[in-house]
């Protein structure tokens, strides 16, 4: 059978457009002479839709997309995602469906079964499970269709999943010659290789081929990475789709080709992600330009690098807004790095507005504490490019990483503001390695950007932390306790830290969550971020927190 995967980067929403795309990938296959052609997970509405389901006139014009493309797949069958209503069973009466059309007919649809509820994945709250499996008969071909997280189970040992049914098994005694998986998967760090192995898995189960159709595009925090798959009956990787990018994948299940290697590199990787995720905000949100706060740091420089990747030089303006306090040092690096990228950029001095904040807060606090004045600072900067924001219709980027953001080390108001956090999942040692990526690829970042001491006017330091605490410390604990619910005891054996180290550090991270629950939304990298996959109360005490860990 000859087989195309589209791996389409939907709109989440917008169904006009959505439903154009596929009636175009459509006409395109018919003309390759293919048989079969996939779409991913709920490719009519995009993934995840969210509340936009319980909206009834959004899941009728769904229903109206459907029919226009069973009406357009004369000559060819296509199985399509979408969400739909079912009152036969199931108390939310909506399903995460693969519709199955073949030759102009829509001969079923195929129910997803295992709704994941953990982390970002919240479709307990739509949908209700699917109950039955079957194969389809497709141009004399049994092919067996489900969806995304049916397969995970299968893949137990692999994947950690705990579902009490197993479609994929369920299918065996159907013999199915063909098993296709309609996917949206969120990228994630060094998740790849997983993914193969889920789907080789599926592959030694049932003795067929699995085809594999996985959703691009960035949708608000989510990543999804593409790189749809073809395995052999064999459990052998035929075909890869590209990553980060809308790709047509051909496959011809009566051809025998030379299997590939999956070979990926984690941080070239991790950057396409963080550049899509940029690039799609802005695209679906309409908006064109950006802005971005420049300090002669690792993380304003990454974040600049980014967003001229992601949106063109011509769309991003830099912004350096020294005090008295700056250093030379700092100034010739934001230049230089502005040079190297062809942004324009402007320099503001603050310190005119910090005295004139200053003397208005004497008249009723005698003795301001340096707290106090240095957060004034921040938040000046943070009016002033909310105000460049407001007057060029440009969003302004927000530069904090996830290990400032995890203890606090940010001044709500100040150099919290901004539409998205872009490097807001990435650990202050991955900026670094990031950067150094960048510049082996093309010396962009000033050396003097890299190696630069931190001024005294910051309250984190990029070598030492705050208070001594080195960074790896601080992301040690991050991805033991965040990234992988490790215990205290664990993080310390394993990291060589004392515990009161780890205890001191997870505590702080519980009492900075009010001031996350206020930042910009971060694009998620890392098996948990500090956006919609973690949901954590605002009033812990300190004697709770204790007795958490």
């Amino acid at each position: 059978m000859k087989i195309e995967m589209y791996q389409m980067n939907p709109i989440i929403g917008n169904l006009k457009y959505n439903t154009q795309k596929h009636l175009e990938a459509i006409e395109r296959a018919k003309k390759d002479h293919v048989e079969l052609l996939v779409f991913p997970e709920l490719s009519i509405c995009g993934y995840a839709p969210e509340d936009l389901l319980l909206h009834a006139n959004f899941l009728d014009a769904m229903s109206d997309s459907l029919d226009q493309i069973v009406q357009a797949s004369k000559g060819i069958a296509v199985t399509v995602g979408l969400a739909r209503r079912s009152s036969r069973y199931g108390e939310k009466g909506l399903l995460n469906s693969a519709a199955i059309i073949c030759d102009g007919v829509l001969l079923g649809f195929q129910d997803k079964w295992l709704l994941p509820h953990y982390d970002v994945f919240s479709e307990r709250r739509y949908f209700s499970p699917g109950r039955e499996i079957r194969t389809w008969d497709i141009f004399g071909k049994r092919v067996g269709v489900i969806i995304c997280e049916d397969m995970w189970q299968n893949a137990s040992d692999i994947a950690k999943a705990t579902y009490p049914r197993d479609p994929v098994r369920e299918l065996v005694v159907y013999k199915p010659e063909i098993l296709v998986n309609l996917t949206a998967s969120p990228y994630q760090y060094m998740k790849l290789d997983i993914r193969l192995k889920v789907c080789q898995k599926a592959a030694e189960t049932l003795q067929c081929p699995v085809v594999y159709c996985c959703q691009v595009g960035a949708n608000s925090e989510l990543i999804f990475d593409g790189y749809s798959m073809y395995v052999s009956r064999d459990q052998k990787l035929i075909k890869l789709g590209k990553g980060f990018v809308e790709d047509r994948i051909f496959v011809d299940t009566d051809l025998t080709e030379r299997p590939l290697n999956l070979t990926f590199d984690p941080m070239h990787d991790l950057y396409e992600a963080l550049k899509l995720g940029v690039k799609d905000y802005f695209r679906k949100t309409g908006f064109k330009k950006a802005l971005v706060s420049l300090s002669g740091g690792v993380d304003t420089a990454l974040v600049a690098v980014l967003a001229v990747e992601a949106l063109g030089k011509e769309n991003v303006t830099g912004y350096f807004l020294p005090s008295k306090k700056t250093q030379s040092l700092q100034k010739q690096s934001v230049k230089e790095l502005a040079e190297n990228l062809g942004i324009v950029y402007h320099e503001l001095q603050i310190d005119p507005i910090v005295e004139a904040y200053g003397a208005v807060l004497k008249k009723d606090i005698q003795d301001p504490s340096a707290k106090t004045l240095e957060s004034l600072k921040s938040r000046v900067r943070g009016a002033l490019l909310m105000a460049f924001s407001n007057q060029s219709n440009a969003l302004l980027l927000n530069n904090l990483n996830k290990s400032e953001m995890a203890l606090g080390f940010c001044t709500l108001y100040g150099d919290m503001c901004g539409a998205l956090g872009v490097i807001a999942d990435v650990k202050k040692s991955q900026v670094y390695e990031l950067c150094e990526w960048i510049n082996r690829r093309h010396h962009t970042i000033p050396r003097s950007t890299m190696e630069r001491t931190p001024t005294h006017e910051e309250r984190y330091h990029p070598k030492h932390g705050e208070e001594g605490i080195e960074y790896l410390v601080i992301d040690k604990v991050l991805k033991g306790y965040i990234e992988e619910s490790k215990t205290v005891q664990e993080i310390a054996q394993e990291g060589h830290l004392e515990e009161s180290v780890v205890e001191a550090l997870i505590k702080r991270i519980y009492m900075a969550e009010p001031k996350r629950r206020q930042s910009a939304p971060p694009l998620r990298v890392s098996v948990k971020s500090f956006g919609i996959g973690r949901r954590k109360p605002l009033t812990l005490s300190t004697r709770q927190i204790d007795e958490i860990y």
